[in-house]
């Protein structure tokens, strides 16, 4: 029997922009991602057990917690106030309706497809490689070839397989780790004359909400029929499958679903039309930013699971930066990244796999504007502005105020406070809207341009604190020690932390964390409403704001209220928002401030090595010029084996617990480390750990509107700048200080001396 030979398949990427595996992956956290923000697979197995695991930004399993609404605790707020400000630190423990923890509902994901050949069926050569420049997961073994990408441009997820007499059990299987018990299940499968339609229904527990898979199969060659489990496909050519998830209440129309899957193959599309038409949007958002490091180029060809065991090579570095932003792009459309990404191949994903607002959520953002990803700032504003109803309630309930505060915790659909405890008192918790607005407005500045949308919620936000700070301290001799009328956040919780002292409550007074971002959201609501009565009461209301509290071994305490001891060891370093991603605190403007935050920094524990307190150490040190500091909560990172063969990363050291922290902070790591921008300065190579000595970083965007490629040896840097709008700025570099003037249009080269 012959047979024409199979595709030779796209070409090889570059190897900083790929990863590739010389084994099959037995373990889902090693499967290669593929994601469009909306859809998401991890694909993995063998040749004769391919499986793709689906996944979809609305997959929450309901729990209870979608009945849930925030603690009516507003009357209280006045006596609370009292207690604290009186000295009595347990005041806050009483600040709740008692209710016991309620999470919110766990993202998991919806099936595996499996792909079954009869077993001997594989053979030699087998590699299997994701190419991040395209979003495709590629598995090569003999003649067998299978391809899988999701589509940005069509919603679906495209699986392509190949082989000579190609032979294969086709199902749809929900039974993956961790399913809970009660699902209701449901299984169809139609004959078609190309092919077969797979549907599979979940329906939750006790619940009208339920999720529906739809897979297309167009079949070329051969004969398919129906079995027990879904399709056997015998002596065909090629297999084209086309797949979707819809999460949704009552009963899916999936004949709907089948014809509007039906459409992209009846218009047409083989599968490299389809890829190509994603190509348009993934290729050039991923295109834009590049770090090349002058890694050994025997290194960079390496698999990525023995890259990662060379831990201090240039290459491993190229690739999880390249990686970091591939996976960060992938998992940003709909919403923005979780947890755990856009992928999961358990149900019962840590932490519910949810939106942690309170550091991981903003720390995988960290490069959206820098490192050219709007998509990913899109996706953030999706999550912010489907939640303001709810960020009103968590106002108006927990504090009887107008305006908006946001929740700590978010399963993407409700973003009411609801998850709290008394050892985490979240509901106390204030800065998140601030927090989470930041990258919008890193956005809008880097494009010269205020979105209305933005203006619109920091007004909300300055409306609240208008509300909130009214607990005035007028006696100057009391224990807050300020000036007449100076304004107290109380309560006031720094996330996830606590004061040393015995008995000091979760909640206390005056966190610096609060007081730095009721500053910025005041004047940065003013800013976007100029010249209005209300920017001029949002001015006022933010200049009396007490300033940040230096303690007695000369670092910025993490409370600025006289009593308040320091916890050191702690995963969290939220008393320094001020330095990053704020610009309050700086070397350049506020230096005695700087040097206590870095007194602070210097004093900070790792407590139980979480990779995004090693990384948000990593960034807050960038800002203070720290290259070694940087360098050495990188190594924290790289040398604790937290990385998967997937180049998806853990929380934990010894790759424990699934997560995307690491991997999605680490770019934005690297561009704080290299190239720093407000709307009026420009740092160039302000924290380069020594380890690195060459390297080019193109295309990075800045806050002042111009496009950055900044190349470097031990002895001189040269950086072309590309402005898009005429402006002066303040340059900084290792040799000074000095203005810089540009002009919309006109390129500038600039030759650094010796660094």
């Amino acid at each position: 029997m012959t047979s024409e030979p199979a595709p030779a398949g796209p070409p090889t990427p570059a190897p900083a922009h790929a990863t590739w595996e010389p084994l099959p992956a037995t373990r889902w956290e090693d499967a290669f991602l593929s994601g469009n923000g909306h859809h998401g697979v991890l694909v993995f197995g063998d040749p004769n057990d391919d499986r793709v695991i689906v996944t979809h930004h609305t997959l929450v399993r309901p729990n209870g917690a979608e009945h849930a609404r925030p603690p009516h605790l507003a009357a209280e707020l006045p006596a609370l106030r009292a207690r604290l400000l009186a000295g009595d630190l347990t005041a806050a423990e009483e600040f709740t309706d008692d209710r016991p923890l309620q999470w919110v509902q766990p993202f998991h994901p919806a099936f595996q497809l499996r792909l079954r050949r009869p077993s001997g069926a594989a053979g030699r050569d087998y590699r299997r490689t994701v190419d991040f420049t395209t979003g495709e997961v590629a598995a090569r073994c003999d003649e067998w070839r299978s391809r899988v990408f999701v589509s940005r441009a069509d919603d679906v997820v495209v699986q392509h397989i190949t082989a000579p007499d190609l032979t294969l059990d086709l199902a749809q299987d929900h039974q993956l780790p961790g399913a809970p018990t009660g699902l209701g299940v449901g299984h169809g499968t139609l004959l078609t004359s190309d092919g077969a339609v797979l549907t599979l229904r979940v329906r939750y527990p006790d619940s009208d909400r339920a999720c529906t898979g739809v897979t297309l199969a167009v079949v070329t060659g051969g004969t398919t029929r129906l079995t027990s489990a879904g399709v056997r496909i015998a002596g065909a050519s090629e297999v084209l499958l086309l797949t979707r998830v819809r999460r949704h209440t009552g009963e899916l129309d999936v004949v709907e679903e089948t014809r509007a899957l039906r459409e992209l193959i009846d218009e047409g599309q083989s599968y490299d039309a389809l890829l190509d038409r994603h190509l348009v949007l993934h290729r050039t958002a991923y295109a834009r930013v590049t770090l090349d490091l002058h890694a050994d180029d025997a290194e960079r060809v390496l698999p990525g699971s023995e890259l990662l065991k060379r831990t201090h090579s240039p290459a491993l570095l190229e690739r999880l930066f390249a990686a970091g932003r591939y996976h960060l792009l992938s998992s940003s459309g709909l919403l923005p990244p979780r947890l755990t990404g856009l992928w999961t191949g358990d149900w019962n994903t840590a932490w519910s796999g949810a939106f942690t607002n309170d550091a991981n959520l903003n720390l995988q953002t960290a490069c959206a504007a820098s490192a050219a990803l709007p998509e990913v700032t899109d996706a953030l504003a999706s999550l912010i502005h489907r939640q303001l109803g709810d960020w009103r309630e968590n106002a108006r309930a927990v504090f009887g105020a107008r305006g908006v505060v946001a929740p700590a915790h978010t399963d993407g659909e409700s973003g009411l406070s609801y998850h709290f405890s008394r050892e985490y008192p979240l509901h106390l918790w204030t800065t998140g809207a601030d927090w989470l607005l930041k990258p919008l407005v890193d956005h809008d500045e880097t494009r010269g341009a205020r979105d209305p949308r933005t203006a619109a919620v920091l007004a909300e936000v300055a409306l609240f604190y208008e509300d909130f700070l009214t607990a005035e301290q007028t006696d100057a001799t009391g224990p807050g020690t300020g000036r007449a009328g100076q304004l107290v956040v109380v309560p006031s919780y720094s996330p996830e932390n606590r004061p040393a002292n015995a008995n000091a409550s979760w909640g206390a007074i005056n966190a610096a964390m609060d007081l730095s971002a009721a500053r910025h959201a005041l004047h940065t609501a003013a800013a976007y409403h100029p010249g209005t009565p209300e920017a001029l009461r949002w001015l006022a209301l933010a200049d009396r704001l007490p300033p940040h509290r230096v303690n007695s071994e000369g670092a910025l305490a993490e409370w600025a209220w006289p009593g308040l001891d320091d916890t050191y060891d702690h995963r969290h370093l939220s008393h320094l928002y001020g330095v990053w991603p704020l610009d309050e605190i700086n070397p350049y403007d506020t230096p005695r401030l700087a040097a206590a935050a870095h007194r602070a920094l210097q004093l900070r524990g790792a407590e139980n090595d979480s990779a995004h307190g090693h990384l948000h150490h990593a960034l807050v040190a960038a800002r203070l010029r720290d290259g070694e500091r940087v360098a050495h909560a990188l190594g924290q990172v790289l040398d604790g084996d937290f990385f998967h063969a997937s180049l998806m990363s853990a929380h934990y050291p010894n790759r424990d617990v699934y997560n995307a922290d690491a991997a999605h902070t680490l770019p934005g790591v690297l561009v704080e480390a290299l190239v720093q921008s407000t709307p009026d300065r420009l740092v160039l190579l302000p924290a380069l750990p020594a380890a690195y000595p060459h390297g080019q970083l193109t295309g990075v965007r800045t806050r002042f509107g111009a496009e950055v490629d900044l190349s470097w040896t031990p002895h001189s840097a040269t950086a072309l700048i590309r402005p898009s709008r005429t402006h002066r700025v303040e340059l900084r570099t290792s040799s000074g200080t000095e203005p810089l003037d540009l002009v919309a249009g006109e390129d500038r080269v600039l030759t650094l001396g010796a660094r």
